[in-house]
């Protein structure tokens, strides 16, 4: 339902994350660095906080119902966030984007994100207010891409430049180096487009993509547009500072995907039954809704979607520190068998006829030499 929150409080929010955007871009295009772990760390922690308190704020103003949705959808949109920056990292890898110059992209992409993600929103919640029965269509699109995060069917591990990346490189004389985080430079007397601003239009175009399966799964907790508009810009605030932490550490939620599809599938079903519940199409139950289809609480959204978190991390942490130990068991083990097998090799080489007063490198002299 679309809550009757004050106008003012609206407002004022909404003007209060654009400061807070602003601010944030002018400190990352004022002094573009590495941010160390612990500088990334206390952002994170930062806007994770605000969030918090946005939602008890929210609670305060507009009671549990709206407070609950928020909570709901940051969580969902922040999960399939941290999920997305595994692709973030092959779009900076395959545009060679300095490391210092790194931030400045996260942070465009991110307002382009936010801007034609409230397109979005605002178009989503006009077709959902006239047409209930998208909700069928939104489940059912969940629910598939649910299967194909099981399946490992996703083309995450493979970045590849859509429609909108294509038309610039085509439309705009493009240089062939970065001139800092300038997107306008000259080549020998010629006014060039730097590959600075394929970069951002590649990270806004592709959160562009994402959104198409996380924008149905937070319809699926609220249908308030204002609720669905600030979950995200609460979620993309820190993925910045998020990218950076988390690092390495992207490779070890080695079940995360499995996470976000239970999610997703959950989020489908409930669509569906939703759908059912408030049922008009004619050729379902003669047009009327159908009785037994529960309508699923957000207390229990919330649980699902915590739980399916949690639960993920700690397996993920859990079995690449097995594994981790594993390898490091193998390598022991390795290093203690080979001064046998390099005496053996020795003496099978001075059988063969090997020159007297050669000497055979040791496995140490021969690693280095390759």
């Amino acid at each position: 339902m679309i809550h009757e929150l004050p106008l003012w409080f609206e407002w004022a929010s909404l003007a209060a994350l654009i400061v807070l955007l602003a601010v944030d871009l002018a400190i990352v295009g004022r002094r573009p660095h590495v941010p160390s772990m612990k500088e990334s760390g206390l952002w994170v922690g930062f806007y994770v906080a605000l969030a918090l308190v946005f939602g008890l704020i929210m609670l305060a103003v507009g009671g549990t119902a709206p407070a609950g949705e928020f909570y709901a959808g940051w969580l969902t949109e922040y999960s399939l966030s941290v999920d997305n920056l595994f692709v973030f990292v092959i779009i900076m890898s395959r545009f060679a984007v300095p490391k210092q110059h790194q931030q400045m992209v996260l942070m465009v992409g991110i307002i382009i994100a936010l801007v034609l993600r409230g397109a979005f929103i605002l178009a989503g919640a006009a077709i959902l207010e006239q047409f209930v029965w998208v909700f069928y269509l939104f489940g059912a699109f969940l629910i598939y891409t649910a299967i194909k995060l099981v399946a490992g069917d996703d083309d995450e591990e493979e970045f590849k430049e859509n429609v909108a990346i294509r038309l610039l490189r085509r439309v705009l004389p493009v240089s062939q180096e970065y001139d800092g985080a300038k997107v306008r430079t000259v080549v020998d007397g010629k006014k060039l487009f730097t590959p600075m601003l394929v970069v951002f239009v590649a990270i806004g175009s592709t959160d562009l993509l994402f959104a198409l399966d996380s924008i149905p799964a937070i319809f699926g907790l609220t249908k308030d547009p204002f609720i669905v508009f600030t979950a995200n810009i609460f979620a993309l605030m820190g993925l910045r500072q998020l990218y950076f932490l988390l690092g390495g550490l992207l490779e070890r939620l080695v079940y995360l995907p499995i996470a976000l599809a239970v999610i997703l599938g959950f989020i489908g079903v409930k669509l569906i039954l939703e759908a059912l519940h408030t049922n008009t199409l004619p050729f379902i139950n003669g047009g009327e809704h159908v009785a037994w289809a529960p309508e699923i609480p957000i207390w229990l959204s919330l649980a699902v979607i915590l739980g399916s978190i949690a639960i993920a991390t700690v397996a993920s942490l859990a079995k690449t520190r097995r594994t981790a130990a594993v390898a490091a068991k193998g390598v022991a083990s390795a290093d203690a068998e080979a001064p046998t097998s390099s005496g053996t090799t020795d003496v099978g080489a001075d059988d063969a006829g090997s020159e007297p007063g050669a000497t055979t490198p040791t496995p140490r002299s021969e690693a280095s030499g390759r």
